[in-house]
């Protein structure tokens, strides 16, 4: 997965930190050799195009790159005390829009900083018996670098008193103004950007004391943080300007939004925005955004089209491969180990041809031995771990004594948790095949990236392809330049993330898919939602077939648990009924995708009480549908009914006690109803039900409908499930108390298999009978369901991840007492709940009556 930014572009790193594992063979070229895992290098880049449209923010539109420093243009609709008029408002969006340029000037000042600290002991020595770069050298590699500082910092010292001292008067137009007048200095160091790369990278190669000066360059943090120094290449702060640049209108387009046309300031700044638009013409005139000397055997240019990591699966084994797709040909790669003082390049395993390849249709296609996925509760493990160590090197960063060695460590071990899932998790099969020979299977995660890879193959072998073999001197130059025409440049994982980007969002994203149109036929069509989760999508909900239609209208609400989410993706599908189109690779009916669409989940615009309705176009068709998003901490809020006739929202004891039962109705219903019709549905109790029927059984539940057990059998089964889960999230308190919470914590922890059986054992006795009784309940069926994990899908890790932290929760009290971060929503605590669960569907049967019987040999007293 691309990771993608809030304006919906691609975010392309320019360090590069990728990770490789590979093994393979093809008919038309067959790499074989040793695995090896690869070190971190930074690589080098040809020009990148400038996107200069007025419409939009400055991107690199080949290699675009979203950086820390970068300013994200401030949305239009912020909490704003009631009461002030537009004008009162537009000042404070004008001077939030400048604390934030501040900012990110701050920021870049301090990278020019670092990249200017070397060059006067270079220039120092240059002059001795024994330099280390001489004089032509510095100059290439920092030329125009000290003039870009100056103009920079003059513009910070200028506009920091402003900002500090704003008051309605305020007018900064004239520093913007000066600021684009002197871009052409920026000019001239794009016109030499080339060859300083080429220089540092040839004396970095030379030269094993530039190489470590340049490799460990020191950018201090802002002046009231407390942040440590961070390293970074002289690489990477090169690009920094030319980064820089292609942001010089999106401050002035924010600027001239919340700026009167009667303002001092309004022309200034148009003026601004004319220079700055005009200087990113004149540089796009000298750039070519696919520069390439790779030609085709047809002597055409050959171009890049689409590239990006897939897992490819090769004799039972995962290897992460990196596919790239050019007009004529698909090559499969792997990173080579990086050596000191070389460049880093690109082994070519395989490569196919596109007049060659061919998709094989379910029934042509071969049974391949069956895929051994890695088991769920492993996936959910490692994402804990992975959660957990987030939480430390956040908690080693806010620490005075957080050491920089702990947190590499630390860092380190989450990039071999993540490598390891993102290696694990994928499980939808894309094969494609040489049609003189091998075939190849792929894994990925989502069936939007199949779709993509294969419609962007598709498209180009619409046109005059002719096949070829490349030699081998020619495939060694295609390779080689794999390294700087790839538009991917990271492994899809969170350590590889800038520590200022976005962690995203935790918490429920509310959908209601709505309505569709624009097919062109009537047919079956479901849509299914996806969002990205730990580097990677995954499938979260999926709503019910509407038949025989030209406009399907699903009006149907999903909840959807974010981890870390930044995108949401709706696909549409057309539901096929034809059991010979059965895949034999997942022995899964193929249905055809109509059409897919992606949003970014701005947090800015999700996080608004109101729902927010939107439109996905996709290849002519318009899906509508709202969403809105609440937080982890808001789902641990639990409000007791005021209508105590209910069940919802009421004790359970309670409603025990008016019923004269041992287990509430509810549960007994619904789960009846689960065990008679639902057992064996993938993903029972996982997947989402629809909202509306959920919140319809609620009400039925709540007024006592003597209609009940006909809408219970009437009802799609998922929304049962869903039903009972809603039950007891509304508990005033969960179902394992309050009261209990941390002895559970502790017990649970207990290493010694003896003690940690008294103890488990004691607090379910310890529990109101009316919660035992039902949690006894409960725990005969989850095991039940667990029974038929070949065919539901659903183990007892499974469960016990879904079920453990609503039946067992710290009160509101105590999660106000240890407050973390968003991303710590798979925190120790949340890891311990899944664990409790699990000892107990683990455990032999739990007998009620024989439990009770042992009550006087143990203290009642917690």
């Amino acid at each position: 997965m691309e990771p993608v930014s809030h304006q919906g572009m691609p975010r392309l790193s320019w360090i590069d930190t990728l990770y490789s594992n590979f093994n393979y063979g093809t008919d038309g070229y067959d790499a074989e050799g040793n695995e090896e895992q690869k070190s971190s290098r930074e690589g080098s880049e040809t020009m990148p195009y400038i996107d200069e449209s007025p419409t939009m923010s400055p991107q690199l539109s080949a290699r675009s790159q979203d950086s820390v420093d970068g300013v994200s243009p401030t949305p239009t609709e912020v909490l704003l005390p009631g009461g002030e008029s537009e004008s009162d408002k537009g000042l404070l969006m004008r001077k939030l829009v400048l604390s934030g340029v501040l900012a990110s000037e701050e920021i870049y000042i301090n990278q020019l900083e670092a990249l200017l600290l070397p060059m006067k002991p270079l220039k120092a020595t240059a002059t001795t018996s024994q330099p280390v770069l001489t004089m032509q050298q510095i100059d290439a590699i920092f030329y125009k670098i000290q003039d870009i500082y100056e103009i920079h910092k003059d513009f910070y010292d200028n506009l920091c008193p402003i900002v500090q001292q704003w008051d309605n008067q305020t007018t900064v137009g004239h520093l913007f103004q000066k600021l684009a007048s002197q871009l052409g200095m920026y000019k001239a160091f794009v016109d030499n950007y080339k060859c300083a790369l080429e220089t540092a990278e040839k004396c970095s190669q030379c030269n094993n004391q530039f190489f470590k000066i340049s490799e460990n360059l020191k950018v201090k943090g802002p002046k009231d943080s407390k942040e440590q120094p961070t390293s970074v290449t002289m690489e990477a702060l090169l690009y920094k300007p030319i980064d820089r640049v292609t942001r010089s209108t999106l401050v002035l387009h924010d600027l001239l939004k919340h700026t009167p046309s009667d303002h001092p300031d309004y022309a200034l700044l148009q003026d601004a925005l004319r220079i700055s638009q005009n200087f990113l013409s004149s540089i796009n005139e000298d750039i070519d955004p696919r520069r390439t000397a790779v030609t085709t055997p047809k002597g055409e240019t050959r171009q890049l089209v689409k590239d990006g990591y897939l897992v490819e699966l090769s004799e039972n084994s995962r290897k992460l491969r990196h596919l790239f797709l050019f007009t004529d040909l698909l090559l499969c790669a792997k990173l080579k180990k990086a050596t000191v003082g070389k460049h880093q390049q690109y082994d070519c395993k395989w490569y196919i041809p596109l007049a060659d390849l061919v998709f094989p249709s379910p029934e042509e296609s071969e049974p391949i031995p069956q895929l051994h996925a890695t088991p769920d509760h492993e996936i959910e493990d490692m994402k804990a771990k992975i959660s957990v160590l987030k939480s430390e090197i956040q908690k080693e960063k806010k620490s005075n004594k957080g050491s920089s060695r702990t947190i590499e460590r630390l860092k380190k071990k989450m990039f071999e948790y993540e490598s390891w899932l993102l290696l694990s998790s994928p499980t939808i099969p894309f094969r494609i095949h040489n049609k003189n020979g091998k075939s190849y299977l792929f894994l990925l995660s989502s069936d939007y990236e199949r779709s993509e890879w294969r419609e962007a193959i598709q498209k180009l072998q619409k046109k005059d392809l002719q096949a070829f073999a490349l030699s081998s001197l020619e495939l060694q130059v295609l390779t080689g330049s794999c390294f700087k025409l790839r538009t991917v440049h990271n492994v899809p994982i969170i350590s590889n993330k800038d520590d200022d980007e976005s962690p995203g969002l935790y918490g429920f994203l509310h959908v209601i898919v709505k309505s569709a149109k624009g097919f062109s036929h009537s047919s079956n069509l479901y849509c299914t939602l996806e969002v990205d989760s730990f580097g990677y999508f995954v499938s979260k909900a999926k709503t019910r077939v509407f038949r025989d239609t030209m406009e399907p209208e699903w009006n149907e609400e999903f909840e959807i648990e974010l981890e870390g989410s930044q995108c949401l993706r709706i696909l549409c599908y057309e539901k096929c009924y034809d059991k010979s189109k059965l895949n034999k690779d997942n022995n899964e009916i193929v249905d055809k995708i109509m059409g897919k669409g992606q949003i970014q989940l701005d947090p800015q615009v999700v996080q608004s009480k109101n729902w927010q309705v939107d439109v996905i176009e996709m290849n002519g068709i318009k899906v509508e549908f709202s969403m809105k998003f609440s937080s982890r901490d808001m789902s641990l809020k639990r409000t007791p009914s005021k209508k105590q006739t209910g069940v919802f929202g009421v004790k359970i004891s309670v409603v025990t006690k008016r019923e004269r039962s041992k287990v509430p109705y509810i549960v007994r219903q619904c789960i009846e109803e689960v065990e008679k019709r639902g057992i064996e549905e993938v993903g029972i109790y996982r997947i989402s039900g629809v909202a509306t029927d959920i919140q319809a059984l609620k009400a039925a539940f709540d007024a006592n409908s003597k209609d009940i057990l006909m809408m219970l059998s009437d009802m799609d089964i998922n929304a049962i499930a869903g039903t009972l889960k809603l039950y007891f999230r509304e508990l005033p308190e969960p179902l394992l108390t309050d009261r209990l919470y941390l002895a559970f914590m502790e017990g649970i922890a207990l290493s010694d298999p003896a003690a940690k059986e008294n103890c488990m054992m004691h607090l379910l006795r310890s529990l109101p009978d009316p919660n035992l009784m039902t949690f006894l309940f409960l725990l005969h069926h989850l095991k039940k369901v667990a029974e038929k994990e070949p065919i539901n899908k659903m183990s007892l890790h499974n469960l016990a991840t879904v079920f453990g932290p609503t039946l067992l929760r710290p009160s509101e009290v105590e999660s106000k007492g240890h407050t973390n971060l968003a991303s710590d929503i798979w925190s120790h605590d949340v890891m311990a709940q899944v664990q409790v669960l699990l000892y107990y569907l683990q455990h032999p049967p739990i007998i009620f009556s024989e439990l009770k019987r042992n009550t006087l040999y143990y203290s009642t007293d917690v």
